[in-house]
Order: structure tokens, then sequence, then C-alpha cells
């Protein structure tokens, strides 16, 4: 186990691992073994509630598609993860396949079988991809220090994000060193806000409305996790997110380098990808694309209708950041990822149109995805960076609501009894209060 160690602090799980990649993978699974198991056996119930395919499913695709496409060094840390799991709890019969499916759940259930839905009838692949996360990077005349600040908080289904509570500081064999939320059993951050030891941070939000997937691609967990080790500038994180894209978990990544005060938007379609850089400015991302050819040729996205909760979002966050320009600092950001304004009626309504979002208050749901009237989903944590902290590896975290509100569960199925098939796994997300990490020294 060497020098690794967990810590449990205000609702995340703090670990710190270093080594070979079997050595790193062992002190995950061993120090994260009861959580990746609930993980386990969580979306083993809720994917096929959610897609109708079971998890053996999932297991076929993650063995055909992703296993011959995971890095040597990346399978290596997997078979790790089995082991120490299979050290800490002996009964489990887990395998590398269910880790891979794990960690590429995503990509499977909101990509790969809406690709497979539209092979068998067009337009049935249409608005399957997750509206996840509101977040935003900006630097020069818009922060107060004229330095980077990236912030981020991640929208998903409570009964997966009240258990996206994990921050793992990295120290690999080779490569940077990596300070990055992340969730249980994953190799990667997943949600993606991530600062490496070569002055790069990277945060992204999905884009929604969007469909399109590669068989014979490299899975995006694989792509996210070597742009976190080996990404030294912004052109090597373009590199390596493109190289063997999938077009799975398509997302509009927000880029920083440190050294330069430099910050990107990289929008990372199938079919297209477009960059955007800039040392005075913003990019915000609220899981709307921003390039005419990845909106004509890849998505069903409308940016001209202001009913999309997508585009209230992106009002809100423009607003934001130009009524605060010059201003912008971690504590501003704190506040942004819990802003509870819904731009198109200018009121004060935690909902799915706003940048802390609340689905489970919406009577609407999130019509741009699966996500019925009052589903319970919404935003489960946030995080905020700086230059001056990513530089000391540093960030601050908030587990649950960034507004501090609390999901109670046995009150949200009295009120929404048609939710009641997730009571098994769907429990209490109670706020902690924003929690300062840092890579040990």
């Amino acid at each position: 186990m060497k020098n690794s160690y967990r810590q449990d602090i205000n609702g995340w799980v703090f670990v710190h691992l270093e080594g070979t990649a079997r050595e790193v993978g062992f002190q995950n699974g061993y120090h994260l073994a009861a959580e990746i198991d609930d993980a386990l056996q969580m979306f083993g119930f809720f994917l096929e509630k959610a897609t109708g395919h079971d998890w053996a499913f999932f297991r076929e695709a993650a063995s055909r598609m992703f296993w011959p496409k995971v890095d040597p060094e990346y399978q290596e840390e997997i078979q790790g993860i089995v082991d120490g799991l299979k050290a800490k709890l002996p009964g489990r019969t887990y395998d590398v396949i269910d880790l891979t499916a794990l960690n590429g759940w995503i990509e499977l259930a909101w990509y790969y079988v809406p690709h497979l839905a539209e092979k068998a009838s067009p337009g049935a692949g249409d608005n399957k991809s997750p509206s996840y996360c509101s977040g935003f990077i900006a630097t020069g005349s818009y922060t107060e220090d004229g330095k980077i600040v990236m912030a981020h908080n991640n929208w998903v289904d409570y009964i997966v994000g009240q258990r996206w509570n994990i921050i793992i500081d990295l120290t690999p064999a080779t490569g940077q060193r990596i300070l990055m939320d992340s969730f249980p059993g994953y190799i990667h951050s997943g949600d993606d806000f991530v600062i490496n030891g070569a002055g790069i941070i990277y945060t992204e939000t999905t884009m929604s409305m969007y469909k399109g997937f590669n068989e014979t691609g490299t899975p995006e967990f694989v792509r996210a996790r070597r742009a976190a080790q080996y990404a030294a500038s912004i052109d090597d994180f373009i590199r390596l997110m493109s190289e063997g894209n999938n077009g799975a978990y398509a997302n509009d990544w927000l880029v920083g380098d440190l050294k330069t005060n430099e910050i990107a938007r990289l929008e990372l379609g199938l079919k297209n990808r477009q960059v955007w850089r800039t040392s005075d400015g913003y990019y915000v991302g609220a899981n709307f694309p921003c390039d005419p050819k990845v909106i004509a040729e890849e998505t069903t996205y409308k940016p001209d209708d202001p009913g999309l909760t997508v585009n209230v979002r992106k009002t809100r966050w423009e607003t934001l950041m130009e009524d605060n320009k010059g201003m912008i600092n971690a504590e501003t950001a704190m506040i942004f990822e819990a802003d509870h304004i819904d731009a198109s009626t200018g009121q004060l309504t935690p909902n799915g149109k706003t940048l802390c979002g609340h689905v489970d208050a919406d009577p609407k749901g999130l019509p741009e995805f699966i996500w019925t009237p009052f589903y319970p989903a919404g935003s489960v944590q946030a995080k905020v960076t700086t230059s001056k902290l990513a530089g000391e590896l540093k960030l601050w975290a908030r587990k649950g609501h960034p507004c501090g509100q609390d999901f109670i569960a046995a009150d949200f199925f009295t009120a929404h009894p048609e939710y009641a098939w997730m009571d098994k796994f769907l429990k209490d997300m109670k706020a902690f209060p924003w929690t300062l990490f840092e890579a040990k020294k």
C-alpha cells in the first residue's frame, strides 16, 4: 500500500495514491472497496431501469469495444482496482470488465444505446445525450487578479450523484501528478475537474441534443485519463482528447494553462472539432454546442430557442460573467455555482433552468434529455480552483447541492411516488460546507 491513505472529510472521500499502475489501482480498489461495491450494485439496478438493458449487456459491450482500446498501463491499473477490492472484500466476484463498464457507463448508456436505436430506426437516437453540468473558465480582465479561475458543478441523476464524492491525489510512476474529483472505481475524473502537475487544468459540460458514436474508437474515459496524466500544454490536451475519438461523452472542454495564462474551449463531436483560445476572456458551459457545423450536423440543438433550458442557463452565465468582470475569484465562483436565478423569468426559482440545478423541483423536468417532470436529478457537487490554488495542487469542493439545500429521499418519495422504484438505492443527499483539498506534500 506504500504511502497511500484515505480520509473522510465533509461528505468526500480523499485518497492519496502513488506508485506503478498496478500499485495505484490496488490502493484505489482497497481504500474504496465498499464504495465501488455499492456503485456496481447500484448501476446493475439503475441502468436496466433507465435503458432497458441489463448489466450483462454493458459487460459485453465493454468487453468487445472498450477493453481492447484501454492502454496497457490502464489495463494494469484496472486489474489492480479489482485485486484491491477483492483483498478488502474477498467474497466479491467482480472482474476487469465490470470495472471497464463502470468507467464507461455514460458512454454506453447515453451514446452507444442511442446509437443502436438510431441504426434500427432513424431518429430514435435523438435527444438522448445528457445535459450534465454547469461550468466556466475565465482569465485576464475578467478575473480579480488577471489569472485563471475555473469552476464546475456536476449535474446527474441523484441516485448516481450522491455517490460522486471521491477526491483523488495521484502520483503515477510516469507522467504528471493529478488532483481531481472522481467516482468510486474510476481511473479518470468522469465529470472532469482536473489539475495536473504541468499546470494544465480542465473541466467540461456535455453537448445536449447530440448523437454520435464510433464503435471502433477509443473510449472517452481513456482519452481523458491520458490528458490528465500526460498533457503539458493546451495543444497536448487537444491532441490527446482527439486521437481515436469515439464520439461518446461529447463535451465542450474548458482548459487552462497556468504557465501561459491562456484558456481554451475544445468542442469535440464525432464528425467535427472546433477550438477557441484566449488570454483575456471566458468560456462558459451549460450543455450547449457553439460551432455551427457541430450544431447542424450532429445535434438537434436550436440556438435561438429561448425556451431550451440550456439556453436559459447560457444566458445566465453570460450575464454573471459580464456583470462581474474584473471581480471573478474563488468566492464569486462558489456563488455562481449556487445560483438560483431562472433567466427566463428573472425569478429566484431553483429548477432545471438554474445553474445550480434542481430538476426534482421542476414540473417540466428537463425536456432536452430524458428527465421527466420532478425527476430526481440536478447539481450534486461543485468544485472551484484558481491559478494560485491549482499551482499548489489545491481545489475547493462542496458535496451536495452547491446552494446548500438538502435532498431528503423520504420527503421526495412522498411527494413523487412515481419514482419509488429508486428507493433501494436513492438515499438522502445532504449538503456539506465548502472544503479545501490539497495534494499530499
